[in-house]
């Protein structure tokens, strides 16, 4: 199949597009109060012995809802499809990763220049799993794809589901000098905005007391790891690598009903993202019809419920760059192509 690239389609789509289509959508600034308002009365009513012990779990499950809103939030934010002007972005997105105190320094160069630039380029793009000669020759590749990845139909690899955006944020942040990623003065910035939020939940730990604190934030951290890496993992890792960064033949929208959708800002509309990725996602299905005119045996999207069993029941090891390997039982897997 030939490959095409991101000014390719973008040259063909944008003509076709409405011209609000490009303002940012300064309204979804209203979910931060919304979510933190949320939050804050929750943990109060937490703290405070207000809620029957019984309900506490779902207390947590609300509480981790919103950190993932905030998180989606703040990935559109610091990619400027919210707010216009460097220090508002800076401090939205700031606010927007709170929740995983993912920097906002680390976040624009680990995944808007870096991943974006680099999408399923082996060796390039930081979000991929490993070749297998990656596999065979680095350890920490072969951990990653034994241990830390989706997968092979093993209970035990649903934790990168629970744990996985904290731990890939943390190894990304202490990796990124070492990566070339963020230069010195700049790792500098990012472990302190980490380290800003680390001190923000250290003092909610603090006023709310220690159990309080566990279905407040720990729980609910547990919550939102399971919805972001939802989206996270389907967006690519059931898609070939590409050596030239080609959306339509990389990346994978997925579908949800429709508020589902709404609560998630549409961070589903994945292929329509790494298109126009200064564009709010609520312009997704705008971008997904063009491309359904264009494009049609192109485009890709599954329901998010059916991606994650596919990311189940597969392997996380590319043998080439359409087929993926489980090396220890040596089964093979064909990754998502376009009927094209």
């Amino acid at each position: 199949m030939e490959l095409r690239t991101i000014a390719q389609y973008a040259r063909a789509l944008r003509p076709t597009l409405p011209a609000e289509v490009f303002a940012p959508a300064w309204s979804r600034v209203l979910w931060l109060p919304f979510h933190a308002a949320v939050i804050a009365t929750v943990a109060w009513a937490l703290a405070g012995g207000h809620v029957p012990a019984v309900l506490w779990p779902v207390a947590s499950i609300v509480i981790g809802c919103c950190l993932a809103g905030i998180t989606f939030l703040g990935h559109e934010t610091l990619h400027g499809g919210v707010v216009r002007g460097r220090r508002a972005i800076r401090i939205v997105g700031w606010f927007g990763f709170l929740p995983f105190t993912v920097s906002p320094t680390l976040w624009t160069a680990w995944h808007n220049r870096v991943h974006h630039n680099h999408c399923g380029q082996p060796g390039k793009d930081p979000d991929m799993y490993p070749t297998l000669i990656e596999y065979q020759t680095q350890r920490t590749a072969r951990w990653m794809a034994d241990h830390f990845g989706l997968g092979r139909r093993r209970l035990l690899s649903l934790a990168s589901l629970l744990f996985g955006f904290t731990g890939q944020s943390q190894q990304m942040l202490w990796k990124a000098r070492e990566r070339g990623i963020l230069t010195p003065g700049l790792h500098r910035r990012a472990i302190f905005e980490m380290l800003l939020g680390v001190a923000f939940w250290a003092t909610v730990a603090v006023l709310v007391g220690f159990v309080p604190f566990l279905f407040v934030y720990v729980i609910p951290l547990v919550v939102a790891n399971t919805i972001v890496m939802s989206f996270i993992m389907t967006n690519h890792n059931l898609s070939p690598l590409t050596p030239v960064n080609d959306p339509l033949v990389n990346s994978l929208s997925v579908r949800l009903p429709r508020v589902l959708e709404w609560l998630t800002l549409d961070f589903g509309f994945h292929v329509e993202h790494h298109l126009f990725p200064t564009i709010s996602t609520r312009h997704g299905r705008v971008i997904r019809d063009a491309l359904r005119v264009h494009f049609p045996n192109r485009y890709q999207s599954l329901p998010l419920t059916t991606a994650l069993v596919q990311l189940y029941r597969t392997a996380r090891v590319y043998r080439d760059d359409t087929t993926l390997i489980d090396p220890p039982s040596g089964r093979t897997f064909p990754t998502l192509t376009p009927r094209e």
